[in-house]
């Protein structure tokens, strides 16, 4: 933990202190595809969504390798709740980035949680005072416990074309649809929402391409306080927590669940005895280790701009999301490699490990954490090449 705050430190302990039984809410949440009511109860006394919320408003405004930590631990305890935790905290922050009568409103009570649709399938229609939000979202993580959302719709300029912009809504203005019936990632609770005439003020509209560069103008958290962070490598980094954590959870599972088990059809009465199961451990762990490694060195790349008042160069972001998915795809490589050592017993429901590699392996395929979209964008970069992306 890199935090001095005891208030964090706290929160990291209570956190940990959580982990099994968060960890035994798993199967429910499948059941009723979102995570229970009491782990959001929990994790909001612990104080976890007050960890992004600026000092100024009762938050603990927490540095993001600091926050990643603490959401790592609660992916490390339950996939669905993991996920979802992540989703909310690294969106409380963006808020931040709106006009201050935008964050007076949102950080009212000091701790909240955002779900958030960047895929601007919405539009905005300019009013005297606002705008009116109409449209439909799909896979809206924690949609069903959320206080805000943070919707990007399209808005027509006066010349005629359309430009994306991001819009915060209260959630009990917008329609939750029961549409969320996966297999992978199956209580994250991801329904579709729509809004429909819905009215927002003005001081609640940013340009998109504003909010992805960090230059939205009437603030009053600018210059070099620490905590403002690029936005694409923020999202990355915190995105990256999550699937370290569930990596780090099968990890221990299968540990677990090895004493007294053999290898059927083999000679083997003690797997951790067999050479094969010996490698597969070890190179399951040191994936792990070297996905933690790469995530220190973005973390500390990022908190450095953040405290001289500095953003990013344009390949120091391409390099955050290029290597921020190489970890991903390590953890996720990590649990594949103990699924292989697992024996056929481990496809069976009552056994917690299968949950871990289903959702990891689904939620990797979460277009901003691709694979192969992010290290094209890396390469790009690395080439002398235009990003072709605005999401940097």
């Amino acid at each position: 933990m890199t935090t001095t705050d005891s208030a964090v430190a706290t929160v990291l302990d209570e956190v940990t202190a959580l982990v099994d039984t968060l960890r035994k809410s798993g199967p429910e949440a499948e059941e009723r595809r979102w995570i229970p009511d009491e782990n959001v109860e929990l994790l909001d006394k612990a104080g976890v969504f007050r960890l992004s919320v600026p000092s100024r408003f009762g938050g603990l405004d927490a540095p993001v390798a600091d926050q990643t930590r603490i959401l790592g631990e609660i992916a490390r305890a339950d996939t669905a709740t993991g996920w979802v935790s992540m989703i909310w905290v690294s969106s409380a922050w963006v808020p931040s980035l709106f006009p201050d009568k935008a964050q007076e409103e949102v950080y009212a009570n000091g701790s909240v949680r955002v779900s958030t649709g960047f895929t601007p399938t919405g539009t905005l229609t300019a009013t005297e005072d606002g705008y009116t939000l109409d449209g439909s979202w799909k896979w809206i993580s924690g949609a069903r416990g959320a206080n805000w959302g943070l919707l990007s719709a399209l808005l027509t300029g006066p010349d005629g074309t359309p430009a994306p912009f991001a819009a915060l809504v209260p959630f009990d203005e917008l329609t939750i649809a029961d549409d969320w019936h996966a297999a992978y990632g199956a209580g994250t609770g991801s329904s579709t929402v729509t809004a429909t005439g819905v009215t927002v003020p003005a001081h609640r509209v940013v340009s998109l391409i504003e909010v992805l560069g960090g230059t939205t103008g009437d603030r009053s958290n600018t210059g070099a306080t620490g905590r403002n962070y690029a936005f694409v490598p923020f999202f990355m980094a915190q995105g990256a927590s999550a699937y370290l954590g569930i990596a780090k959870g099968a990890y221990e599972l299968f540990l677990d669940r090895l004493p007294g088990r053999g290898i059927t059809y083999t000679s083997w009465t003690d797997q951790s005895q067999s050479p094969v199961t010996q490698i597969q451990v070890a190179v399951a762990a040191n994936k792990i280790a070297a996905a933690e490694a790469l995530q220190e060195g973005w973390l500390r790349e990022l908190q450095a701009h953040a405290d001289a008042g500095t953003a990013p160069s344009i390949d120091e972001r391409a390099a955050a999301r290029g290597r921020a998915a190489f970890a991903i795809q390590l953890a996720k490589e990590a649990v594949d490699e103990l699924f292989e050592a697992s024996g056929a017993s481990v496809i069976l429901r009552d056994v917690p490990f299968q949950r871990y590699h289903r959702d990891i392996r689904g939620l990797s395929l979460h277009a901003l954490f691709a694979f192969t979209t992010n290290q094209e964008v890396h390469g790009r970069a690395i080439l002398g090449l235009a990003p072709d992306t605005p999401f940097l």
